[in-house]
């Protein structure tokens, strides 16, 4: 586990704070959470939402292989140009053969938060790893929730359609060089029981890989290839379902309020039909609730599919509250 030190010299933030600040806690600050399944649009929400017009924000990794340097394809991080000019944190900025921790992200991402806060700006956690989430939001006592009020959002999509949408996913990462940036990674001895090799994708390989290195022939290494690719892919569904159980469970065991948001249309289409859909069932609804919740507004009522409430009228009511105050 890294240490305090050594999180806050990742993040280049100040370990140590003047007594009177210890002694006098501002007001609680606001930090938004984005997830959802793999696949579901997790970064793009986060990134509508922190160039939206409501609050400047940064946003903050919450991806356990993402945290990894290197293989950016198989982890499927964000490009520069998806980012919009947001500046993002945690991503790549722990060794590969490192074992980075739940504890780990508790820790370093509290230290982003705080920093992000401290600027004027609204932190925006992004991530399917729920277990690096549970770990901050409900871990240390809550120590978290003492000093921050926290507003969840949930990309969901139905699961056939996720499927579907996910099998295409590795297709493409196929297509954009994975193979070759995982094979830079092979080692004959190597574990993937640690670090970035314990990304979907990269155990998958190891047999091809290794019909290569003992010169197989052409045959076995081209149906050894489609297994590891469609091994990745059965395997990611998994996790995808994976994830949803412990959305669920976050939801109705430990009680946080999630809003949902239904992208499964979305998926359902392509081109600038996608793009509408998008807008109008996951962006604009997100938008909304957040814009509620950062003026302190009940947000209990806000725009998602599980409510009869639109988003027209969730931003209607947000607007008539704010200007009266």
């Amino acid at each position: 586990m890294l240490s305090t030190q050594a999180h806050a010299s990742l993040l280049q933030i100040p370990t140590h704070l003047p007594p009177f600040l210890r002694r006098h806690r501002p007001p609680k600050q606001n930090v938004v959470v984005v997830m959802g399944a793999t696949g579901t649009g997790k970064s793009k929400l986060a990134v509508d939402l922190a160039a939206g017009r409501h609050h400047p924000a940064e946003i903050i990794n919450s991806d356990k292989m993402q945290v990894y340097e290197g293989l950016d394809i198989v982890t499927n991080k964000i490009t520069p140009e998806e980012c919009l000019g947001i500046p993002h944190h945690l991503i790549g900025i722990a060794d590969s053969d490192s074992d980075f921790t739940a504890a780990d992200f508790a820790a370093t991402s509290s230290l982003a938060v705080e920093s992000i806060s401290e600027k004027g700006k609204l932190p925006i956690i992004a991530g399917g790893s729920n277990s690096f989430i549970e770990a901050l939001i409900d871990g240390r006592n809550h120590e978290f929730r003492s000093r921050y009020d926290v507003c969840f959002l949930w990309v969901d999509v139905a699961m056939p359609v996720l499927h579907r949408a996910v099998s295409l996913r590795v297709d493409r990462m196929v297509a954009a060089g994975m193979v070759e940036e995982v094979r830079q990674k092979f080692d004959l001895n190597s574990s993937y029981s640690r670090g970035i090799r314990q990304a979907i994708g990269v155990p998958e390989f190891d047999s091809f890989f290794r019909s290569e290195f003992y010169n197989s022939d052409r045959k076995t290494r081209a149906k050894l290839l489609e297994s590891a690719i469609n091994e990745t892919k059965v395997n990611t569904c998994k996790l995808a379902c994976k994830q949803l159980r412990k959305i669920h469970r976050l939801r109705n065991v430990n009680g946080w309020k999630i809003h949902r948001l239904d992208a499964t249309k979305v998926f359902e289409k392509t081109g600038s039909e996608a793009d509408e859909a998008w807008r109008e069932l996951v962006a604009e609804p997100g938008s909304a609730i957040v814009a509620r919740f950062i003026h302190g507004l009940d947000h209990s009522w806000a725009a998602t599919s599980d409510s009869g409430w639109s988003v027209r009228e969730a931003e209607r009511r947000t607007a008539m509250v704010a200007a009266a105050r």
